[in-house]
C-alpha cells in the first residue's frame, strides 16, 4: 500500500512538472512571436516545394543573384536587408528563407546538406530559371558548392562569406549528437531544452562576442528578428537539433577540387582565425580569389555593405 502512494505521488509529480514545463514553453513562443515581425512585410513570395513552402524575396532587375543567409535557428534573409537595396540596382535579388528558418515552413524532419542542395536546385530552376550567381554565408557555404559539383550548369559565380573551416564541414553524427538529437525531439523537455539554447540573452551574446566587431550595429530590432525567427512555426527546433548534431555538415573538399566555377571567399577581417582558414580553401582549388573586410566580423553584409558591394561587383559584374 505504502509503495503504491508513492507511485502515485511520483506520477502525480511528474504530470505536474510537464504540465508546467508545457505551460512554459507555451508563454515563451508567445512572448517570442507577439511582435508578428516576420509575418509583418508583404514583399515576400511563396515557392511551394515538396517538403513545404519556402518563401523569399525578389526585387532589382538585371543578371540573377541568390541571396543564401546563415544555416542557423535565428538566421534568416533578414540578414540581407541592408544589400538589397544596394544590389537591386544591378541584378536580379533573390533573397531565400532556407526551409526551416525565418517565415519559411519549419517542418518537423531531419535536416541535411542533400535536402538543402535539392531544395537550391529546385528553386533556380523554377523561380529564376537562369543560371545564376550565389552568394551564400557560414554553415550555408556548402550548400551552394555541392549543388554546383551536381549540375554547375546552373550557376555563374558563387561567393562564400566567412565559410566554416573544411574540417568543421566533415564532421558526421556520433552517438553523443544521436542521443542529443532525440532529446531535442521529444515535445516537453526537449522544447524546453531548445527555448533555452535560443534564449534573447543568449542571442544578444553571441550577436556582441561573435557575429559583429561594431557594437553599434547591434540593433534592439536585429535581436527581435533572430528571436521571432527561433520561435515561429510548426518545429522550429527539429533545423537546430540537425545542425548542432553536424546532419546539415558535408565533406566539400572533393566538390572545391572538381568546381570549374569562379569561386570567391569573403572574410572578416576581424575574425581570429579567418585568413588561415580561408588559405585552405586555395589548396583544394588554387583559382579561388579571397578578400577580406576590415572592421568586420561573421555578417559584414550587415556591417559594411558599402564595402561588400564593392567586391560584389568587381567579382561578378
Amino acid at each position: 500500500m505504502r509503495k503504491r502512494n508513492k507511485l502515485l505521488t511520483l506520477l502525480l509529480f511528474s504530470t505536474n512538472a510537464a504540465l508546467a514545463t508545457a505551460c512554459l514553453n507555451k508563454a515563451i513562443k508567445i512572448n517570442a512571436t507577439q511582435k508578428n515581425l516576420l509575418a509583418s512585410n508583404p514583399d515576400f513570395s511563396c515557392y511551394s516545394w515538396r517538403l513545404g513552402n519556402v518563401y523569399y524575396k525578389k526585387a532589382g532587375s538585371g543578371k540573377p543573384l541568390l541571396l543564401i543567409h546563415d544555416l542557423t535557428a535565428t538566421s534568416a534573409s533578414y540578414e540581407w536587408d541592408q544589400m538589397i537595396p544596394l544590389l537591386a540596382e544591378h541584378y536580379t535579388v533573390y533573397a531565400i528563407d532556407l526551409l526551416g528558418c525565418g517565415r519559411s515552413e519549419k517542418v518537423n524532419t531531419t535536416y541535411t546538406n542533400y535536402l538543402y542542395v535539392q531544395l537550391i536546385t529546385n528553386f533556380i530552376k523554377s523561380e529564376i530559371g537562369h543560371r545564376t550567381n550565389v552568394i551564400a554565408t557560414g554553415e550555408s557555404s556548402s550548400i551552394p558548392i555541392m549543388a554546383c559539383a551536381n549540375e554547375s550548369e546552373l550557376f555563374n559565380h558563387i561567393m562564400l562569406i566567412n565559410p566554416l573551416k573544411l574540417s568543421d564541414f566533415c564532421f558526421i553524427p556520433g552517438k553523443t549528437a544521436k542521443l542529443y538529437k532525440k532529446i531535442v525531439d521529444t515535445p516537453i523537455l526537449g522544447t524546453l531544452f531548445y527555448y533555452i539554447a535560443v534564449s534573447k540573452k543568449l542571442i544578444e551574446q553571441d550577436a556582441a562576442t561573435k557575429k559583429f566587431y561594431n557594437k553599434s550595429c547591434i540593433k534592439s530590432s536585429w535581436i527581435d528578428l533572430c528571436y521571432e525567427a527561433s520561435h515561429t512555426g510548426f518545429s522550429p527546433k527539429s533545423l537546430y537539433g540537425s545542425q548542432k548534431c553536424n546532419y546539415t555538415k558535408c565533406n566539400i573538399t572533393n566538390s572545391l577540387k572538381k568546381i570549374d566555377n569562379s569561386i570567391c571567399l569573403i572574410g572578416g577581417k576581424e575574425i581570429e582565425d579567418i585568413s588561415s582558414r580561408l588559405e585552405e580553401y586555395k589548396t583544394c582549388n588554387p583559382a579561388i580569389e579571397i578578400s577580406y573586410i576590415p572592421e568586420t566580423k561573421y555578417l559584414p553584409q550587415w556591417e559594411n555593405p558599402e564595402k561588400l558591394f564593392q567586391l560584389i561587383k568587381t567579382y561578378f559584374g
